[in-house]
């Protein structure tokens, strides 16, 4: 998910909490001993699933200390491989003087009063906002609870609080020597006022931010005792297999109910109106059964729908004026009267998440309630969304959330939750409905398919005086956050585009909201930043080459007012040879992403197969992102990005034909494999700026480098994606 400005999304769900307000919103008396803290969030070595807490605390707890002196944290975000679980807990554990081994973790209850994400106002993991939207609150948290600790020691005392210091869980006096640890001192504490003010540490005097941890997480990823959403066995669980209607907007017409029923191991056959499951035992009795249940359809309204009918649409769109997002000067007027002109259109198609775990859900579905297992980033969301449909109220569903086997955006959705309740409310008792990987594909919520038309004007220097973008495509914003529609503007759609790092005397931004037939469309790993640096950063490189100019040179030149994305394109440049002589068939790309509140670049050097094939032989990343808190956590979410970002140009695409999608699984809609991955050389640029986002930036800026380097060896200018064959095609 982009919406990469925190600004934007803050006004929009109305979060203003000043921190003396979130200081005692945070703060909470003891309960039957102990000292518990609702100062922000997470911490932690061993991960529990149960959202169980101790049964003396009150579940809207994040810190939580008892007697023994365990610490507790418990987590509004979720884990889906992001390193969330050891970065947040290195912000609290480093003003709360422990280390990271002497805390626990807990995920975190539904509750969008106490666990909403601060940028957002509803609790959910998202948009490379987890260390942006929890970096001053955890710090917070950690030193308010180590003031009330030391001064309950000092009370005991009877010296001042000053005299006293905090360390691996205890505090000194340092004049006697005296220690006592936190367990010791909890119930005292719990009895003292919160502090209106803490004071938290210098980065010259932090123990852990900044310093490489390794993941909490892993080893039970390792050993197999990480519970995923797909694992989760409940006493008497049955399974479900579902299949939805192959076309958009189609209808089940019948299932052979008998036939279904005689697979051995099957119980029931659900029927939805645009859907059937087979609940069965296990999942391959389930299987065998859908398979002789033989559904048909009602093909419904979009049966012959084509990509080229949406690539029509979307190009008859682009021809209107939009809603304007920006505008600087008369850009138009500027493009007629110039030197040179350019113009382009870039097409980017639609992208399913293929997460690694299927979507996935167990249920159970009672009159008076309803448990819901599955991994989700949107707990805050998928609450209501399950009372709605069952007619409970919020707290009458409880959600216990896992692992994620991959999100990338898809589970934002509650689609699968709520396919699942519909399924349940016919099961007696929990049921697991799965999705097969064919399913999973074919009924994803897609990335849109976006049109772009850009042109733009040069001077007889060969610099842009005029700029005009005007983007066309599906609004996931609209659906998603209609609120944060303004002026007729999807804020994500034209995100860094809008608001490009680059200076442009004359500048026209406009968006067109064009909704394809029946496909629905959802955020991908960074949507707005994905889509519109690719189209910038490869258009900047069409100008340079345009006005015969090194694409670095060019790209520096329009940065006078953005010293840091400066900053990491020189970086990138210099790691990678940028300028030296390389290898017959091999060539070097370049790319900038300003989003998220970070700066990326990346250099792609490539090789070049004599059937046209593209090989990525190297790939050098500089990242600006200010402070960081795990810079081993910051180069894996680097590396990572990146290879899903390959995957996207080089093979990503979903295409419709008699209103299916064609694709099914990782055959044909493929992702790279690891002979074909690259070395990924990561370069982190000291900071002392406020922490941004990494989740996403490195998928959106390896695309354009990657099409910037093919322009470098052949010549030829990749404007629609993917990659795929064009080049062996020409």
């Amino acid at each position: 998910m982009a919406l990469a400005n925190e600004d934007k999304a803050r006004a929009v769900v109305g979060v203003t909490t000043s921190r003396r307000e979130f200081l005692k919103f945070s703060a909470a008396a003891a309960v039957g001993g102990g000292l518990l803290l609702t100062f922000g969030l997470p911490v932690g070595a061993a991960v529990r699933d149960d959202n169980v807490s101790d049964a003396s605390f009150a579940p809207n707890a994040f810190l939580r200390i008892d007697r023994g002196g365990k610490v507790t944290l418990v987590i509004p975000y979720i884990e889906m491989g992001q390193g969330t679980y050891t970065s947040i807990p290195m912000l609290i554990a480093e003003e709360l003087e422990v280390d990271l081994d002497q805390v626990a973790i807990e995920h975190a209850p539904a509750d969008n009063k106490l666990y909403a994400n601060p940028i957002f106002g509803v609790q959910m993991t998202g948009g490379s906002t987890s260390i942006r939207g929890s970096y001053s609150q955890m710090r917070q948290a950690g030193a308010g609870a180590r003031t009330m600790l030391v001064n309950a020691a000092a009370q005991r005392w009877r010296v001042a609080p000053e005299a006293c210091r905090a360390e691996r869980g205890v505090v000194t006096h340092a004049a006697s020597g005296r220690t006592l640890r936190y367990g010791e001192l909890a119930d005292a504490a719990a009895k003292l006022p919160v502090p209106e003010k803490v004071e938290l540490k210098k980065p010259a005097d932090f123990k852990l931010i900044g310093r490489s941890h390794r993941r909490l997480d892993l080893a039970g990823k390792v050993d197999g005792s990480a519970t995923f959403g797909i694992d989760v066995r409940q006493p008497k669980q049955r399974f479900a297999v579902v299949s939805i209607s192959p076309t958009f907007g189609g209808k089940l017409i019948s299932v052979d109910e008998a036939k279904a029923k005689r697979v051995p191991g099957v119980f029931q056959v659900v029927r939805m109106g645009d859907a059937v499951a087979i609940v069965a035992k296990h999942t391959w009795a389930a299987k065998q059964g859908l398979a002789a249940a033989d559904p048909q359809w009602d093909a419904g309204p979009n049966a012959k729908l084509s990509t080229a009918d949406v690539v029509m649409q979307l190009a008859a769109a682009a021809e209107r004026p939009g809603a304007v997002a920006r505008q600087d000067g008369d850009a138009n007027k500027a493009i007629t009267s110039a030197s040179a002109k350019l113009a382009a259109v870039y097409e980017q198609p639609f992208l399913a998440h293929a997460a690694m775990e299927p979507m996935n859900c167990t249920v159970d579905v009672k009159a008076d309630a309803c448990d819901i297992w599955v991994g989700t980033q949107v707990m805050g969301i998928a609450q209501p969304a399950v009372a709605k449909a069952l007619g409970l109220q919020p707290e009458q569903v409880r959600i216990h959330n896992h692992l994620l086997g991959g999100g990338f955006g898809r589970r934002l959705e509650v689609d699968g939750i709520l396919r699942a309740v519909q399924v349940g409310k016919q099961v007696k008792g929990p049921v697991q409905v799965i999705w097969t990987r064919e399913e999973d594909v074919q009924h994803d919520m897609y990335r849109p398919y976006y049109y772009d038309r850009i042109s733009a004007g040069l001077d007889a220097t060969g610099r842009p005086i005029g700029w005009s973008h005007r983007i066309a495509g599906s609004s996931i914003v609209a659906r998603f956050l209609p609120a944060a529609i303004k002026n007729g503007v999807d804020i994500d759609a034209v995100d860094c585009a809008a608001d490009t790092a680059y200076s442009f005397p004359n500048m026209l931004v406009e968006w067109v909201r064009q909704e394809p037939p029946g496909i629905p469309t959802a955020f991908w790993r960074g949507v707005g930043a994905t889509r519109s640096t690719f189209v910038i950063e490869s258009f900047i490189d069409e100008l340079a080459a345009t006005a015969k100019t090194d694409p670095l040179e060019y790209r520096l030149a329009l940065l006078d007012k953005s010293p840091r994305a400066k900053g990491v394109l020189q970086r990138a440049a210099a790691e990678a040879g940028w300028g030296e002589p390389l290898a017959p068939g091999r060539a070097r790309g370049i790319a900038l992403c300003t989003g998220f509140g970070s700066f990326v670049a990346q250099v792609v050097e490539l090789e070049l197969g004599t059937d046209g094939a593209v090989k990525p032989i190297q790939i050098d990343c500089a990242i600006d992102c200010g402070q960081a808190v795990n810079p081993d956590g910051i180069r894996a979410q680097m590396e990572s990005g990146i290879i899903f970002g390959l995957s996207g140009v080089l093979f990503g695409e979903i295409t419709l034909k008699g209103g299916r999608v064609e694709q099914s699984n990782f055959d044909d809609y493929r992702v790279l494999r690891i002979n074909e991955a690259p070395p990924i050389r990561v370069h982190l640029i000291s900071s002392s700026e406020a922490p941004g986002g990494v989740g996403e930036p490195g998928t959106s800026c390896v695309m354009p480098a990657l099409t910037n380097a093919i322009f470098a060896a052949t010549g030829k200018r990749i404007r629609k994606l993917p990659v795929g064959n064009q080049l062996s095609t020409a």
